[in-house]
């Protein structure tokens, strides 16, 4: 068996332990839940699940584990714009997530259920949150610390935000909402090419108005300009 054929199938065997396991955890419960019980329910052995998992939690979080090495993969090639590298990076987490929204949304559940998992997930969230805010500080010499870990907040936060919308509700949030959201996300830090920005959103407003007319006044003919 050649290399990646071996690696598929390695892939799929865990995938296929992985689905085992959180339709068990739905419905029995994550403490009530044995290793037994998920090997014999995917159909491997005990000690099979063992080399592919540390534990039952890590069977939870496999996927970040496997996404968390392939964006450091990713994030050390070369990148001609690294906010926008950092951008596309979220965009490739949430493909993942939103290729089988089902498995997300039982995964979610599973792990709003118990504290220990919930521990787990803020402390993962927080490792994609330092991926991105040590490779832009790598990529970008001299760049305040600020806005480095300001813009990684951001880009994880809007992640999150997404693919909440996906894993509560019952239809898709396609991927252009996400890279709607971090469009606009680059235009607020100010690095968002101008040959990207919507010519509709960089519009200029240009007012003149006397001296002598109130400020309330002028507020309210700004806004009625800008509702326009």
């Amino acid at each position: 068996m050649s290399d990646t054929a071996a690696s598929a199938a390695q892939a799929a065997s865990r995938a296929t332990v992985v689905a085992a396991a959180l339709e068990l955890f739905a419905e029995q419960g994550f403490d009530q839940t044995s290793v037994e019980q998920i090997a014999q329910a995917a159909g491997v052995s005990r000690s099979t699940f063992f080399r592919q998992f540390g534990g039952k939690d890590d069977v939870v979080f496999t996927d970040h584990e496997l996404l968390l090495e392939r964006l450091r993969e990713f994030l050390a090639q070369p990148h001609p714009d690294p906010w926008a590298a950092v951008c596309e990076a979220s965009v490739f987490v949430y493909a993942h997530f939103a290729a089988d929204p089902e498995l997300a949304r039982r995964r979610y559940t599973v792990v709003r259920g118990v504290p220990a998992l919930r521990d787990r997930e803020i402390v993962t969230v927080f490792r994609y949150e330092r991926l991105f805010d040590e490779y832009l500080r790598a990529s970008l010499p001299g760049l305040d610390p600020l806005d480095a870990v300001g813009f990684s907040a951001l880009i994880t936060a809007i992640h999150n935000h997404v693919l909440r919308r996906l894993i509560r509700g019952p239809k898709k949030v396609p991927v252009s909402v996400l890279r709607a959201a971090l469009d606009d996300a680059r235009r607020r830090f100010g690095v968002l090419p101008d040959s990207e920005a919507d010519p509709a959103a960089e519009e200029v407003v240009v007012a003149v108005f006397p001296r002598s007319m109130p400020t309330a006044e002028v507020a309210r003919r700004l806004r009625e300009r800008l509702d326009d």
